[in-house]
C-alpha cells in the first residue's frame, strides 16, 4: 500500500493527498505520529513495481451457438485486469465469462479493458473505448489507487457515478465491486491499516451511492473478502503480497457472479437469481498448456469449458 510520504511547506503546495496526511498526522500524538509517517515511507517503497503485463483480455468463453453471444467488458484498475496471475481464464474477468457462459447457456465475449495503476480519473477513457463494441455487461474495479494516493473521497466516487451513467446511457448492465479494504494487505500494520481501512471505508461508502444513484448494481468486496484475505493471506495474496493470487481471484469472482447472474438473466430471458456468499475455492484450478483442454473452475461449482474466440479450448 502507498501513501504519501510527504508534506508539502507552503499551503500553495499543499495537495488534497498532503492536506489528508497532514490533518492526520497533526491529529495523534507525537510517537503515534512519528510512526504512522515511518509506515507511509515503509509502505510505498513495498509497492511492487510491474514485471509485465497482465493476461490478455480478449477471450470468448463458451460453446458457439445460434444466439447472440453476451459482449462483456472489465473497467478499472490492475485488479479488474488481473495482474499477477498467468492465464486470461484466472483473472475475475474470465472466470465471470466463464461462470456467466455456464449458467446463462450463452457465448460470452470478453474485453479487459482496464490498465495497471488506473485511478477513477481513467474511467472516462476506458468508458470511451468500451462504448464502441456495444457492451451488454460493464463490470468495474476501482479505487485502491484513489486510496493509496489519499485522494479526496468525493471527487473519485463522482467519476465512478459519471462513468456508470454514460454505460447505463448506452443500455449497459453496470456491476461495480466496491473498493477493497486496503488494511487487509499483509505487510499493513496499525496506526497505518487504520487509517487505510478508514480511507477505504469512506470511499467504497462514497462509491456505493453514485452508482446507485447512477443505476449500477454494486457488490461490497470489504464485506464479502477482507475475512478470508485475513484468515489465509499466504494463499489469497500473490507473491507480490499486493496483489491477488489465483484463488484470491478466483473468491472475488464468487463474490461478484451472483449480482451478474441477477442483472443479465432478464436478457437471456430468465428468472433472477438469489445473491450468494461466495465460497474460497478448495483447491487452485488446474492448467492448460498449448493444445491441451483446459478448465475454470468457478467456486464451489463444476468446471466450465473455456475456449478461444476461434471456439478453440484453452487453459
Amino acid at each position: 500500500m502507498a501513501l504519501p510520504n510527504a508534506i508539502g511547506r507552503g499551503r500553495a503546495r499543499l495537495t488534497p493527498a498532503k492536506r489528508i496526511a497532514g490533518s492526520v498526522l497533526l491529529g495523534l500524538p507525537a510517537a503515534a505520529a512519528g510512526l504512522l509517517a515511518a509506515q507511509m515511507i515503509t509502505a510505498r517503497r513495498s509497492i511492487p513495481v510491474p514485471q509485465g503485463p497482465p493476461p490478455r483480455g480478449e477471450m470468448a468463453y463458451g460453446p458457439r451457438s445460434r444466439r447472440d453471444p453476451f459482449t462483456m467488458v472489465v473497467l478499472g484498475d490492475s485488479f479488474a485486469a488481473g495482474y499477477g496471475v498467468a492465464r486470461s481464464s484466472e483473472t475475475t474477468g474470465g472466470l465471470l465469462a466463464a461462470g456467466v457462459a455456464r449458467r446463462l447457456r450463452r457465448r460470452v465475449r470478453l474485453s479487459v479493458l482496464a490498465v495497471v495503476g488506473a485511478e477513477s480519473t481513467d474511467l472516462r477513457h476506458q468508458v470511451d473505448e468500451a462504448l464502441p463494441l456495444a457492451p451488454d455487461l460493464a463490470v468495474i474495479f476501482i479505487g485502491g489507487n484513489d486510496v493509496t494516493q489519499l485522494s479526496d473521497h468525493r471527487e473519485p466516487a463522482r467519476l465512478l457515478g459519471a462513468a456508470v451513467r454514460k454505460l447505463r446511457r448506452a443500455g449497459c448492465e453496470v456491476v461495480v465491486g466496491t473498493c477493497p479494504d486496503l488494511s487487509a494487505l499483509p505487510h499493513c500494520r496499525p496506526p497505518l491499516s487504520w487509517l487505510a481501512r478508514w480511507l477505504s471505508h469512506r470511499l467504497a461508502t462514497a462509491q456505493r451511492e453514485e452508482v446507485e444513484r447512477a443505476g449500477g448494481t454494486v457488490v461490497s468486496l470489504a464485506e464479502l473478502l477482507n475475512p478470508a484475505f485475513r484468515a489465509d493471506p499466504d494463499r489469497l495474496f500473490g507473491t507480490d503480497r499486493f496483489h491477488p493470487s489465483a484463488d484470491g481471484y478466483a473468491l472475488a469472482a464468487a463474490a461478484m457472479l451472483p449480482a451478474v447472474l441477477t442483472v443479465l438473466r432478464p436478457a437471456a430471458g430468465a428468472g433472477r437469481t438469489a445473491v450468494l456468499a461466495p465460497r474460497i475455492p478448495r483447491q487452485r484450478r488446474p492448467e492448460a498448456g498449448p493444445g491441451r483442454t483446459g478448465t475454470v473452475h468457478q467456486p464451489g461449482e463444476p468446471a466450465v469449458p473455456v475456449e478461444n474466440s476461434d471456439g478453440r479450448l484453452a487453459g
